[in-house]
């Protein structure tokens, strides 16, 4: 028999007292005395789940807020492709193709920012729309980085040496402006003072280029070494440069020194797109786990 010493206790915390163990006066949470007391464990249960949904919500804030600075980074390398002053500028923009990505690395930037901030609300706040919205728009941008990389694996053989020169022999035209493909490969060997895909000896071949000067050049203006070595640098001799004198042009082909400036970026930057998309996952596993468990 319960003591009536308890009785206020159990009103306290709104326990229903009935006049016996068995039928509708049974004390909700408890069994017979034959079956012990539950009611501990159904407490316990309780601030156990709790404990659970609060360090998911913390976890969520981290991983958000990860997902927050990496939308940052990307955000400043896309702003500092399109600004900066030593030749990506040029190189971008002479480009299409190099210009849609730049501008698509500044919109996944910004989208990345943005759902960094809305996830970290969301999840301080408890809000199950922001983290309904956070979850499809992860998912969505998870699918898409996903593919990005699927087709960068399948089509690697594209950026092989081998299909750099056999584009270069066949589309280079010299100092012909308005063609975007001669304007950009102009740009590149001034930015990073080299000539051709593999040598001087690659405008050997070059049909259209050959065609243009009439044999008269044997290399291009933008293989000329320059002091300083950019596009408003002075040419130490253009005629020289021109008729081949190895003292005046640069002697080293353009995916060396490209490959060599870009290994170590290509690594960290091939690490950092897994480490992303870890992110992500995680992201969103937690994002629906704490959707679920808000009441």
């Amino acid at each position: 028999m319960i003591g009536l010493h308890l009785l206020p206790a159990f009103a306290r915390v709104g326990l229903a007292v009935g006049p016996s163990w068995g039928g509708a006066g049974v004390l909700p949470g408890w069994g017979p005395p034959s079956g012990g007391l539950r009611w501990p464990c159904v407490f316990r249960w309780s601030t156990m789940e709790g404990d659970c949904l609060s360090c998911m919500k913390y976890l969520m804030f981290v991983f958000n807020f990860f997902i927050f600075l990496g939308g940052a980074c990307l955000l400043a390398i896309g702003i500092w492709v399109m600004v900066d002053p030593t030749g990506f500028r040029e190189i971008v923009a002479a480009n299409p193709l190099l210009l849609t990505g730049a501008y698509i690395l500044l919109a996944m930037g910004g989208l990345l920012f943005l759902l960094g901030f809305l996830g970290c609300c969301g999840a301080v706040r408890e809000n199950k729309c922001l983290l309904l919205f956070f979850f499809l728009f992860i998912l969505i941008i998870f699918l898409a980085e996903l593919s990005a990389a699927i087709l960068a694996f399948i089509f690697r053989e594209n950026l092989t040496r081998e299909f750099f020169t056999k584009e270069l022999t066949k589309h280079y035209q010299g100092n012909n402006d308005t063609d975007v493909f001669s304007a950009t490969w102009n740009s590149v060997m001034i930015t990073f003072g080299c000539c051709g895909v593999n040598g001087p000896e690659d405008f050997k071949f070059a049909s259209v280029f050959r065609l243009l000067t009439l044999d008269s050049e044997e290399v291009p203006e933008a293989c000329c070494r320059r002091e300083p070595q950019s596009r408003d640098g002075v040419l130490l001799s253009r005629e020289e440069c021109l008729l081949g004198r190895s003292l005046f042009l640069n002697k080293q082909g353009c995916y060396t020194v490209i490959l060599n400036t870009f290994e170590t970026y290509v690594y960290l930057a091939g690490a950092l797109a897994i480490g992303v998309l870890a992110i992500e996952l995680f992201a969103m596993i937690f994002a629906m786990c704490l959707f679920r468990g808000i009441q």
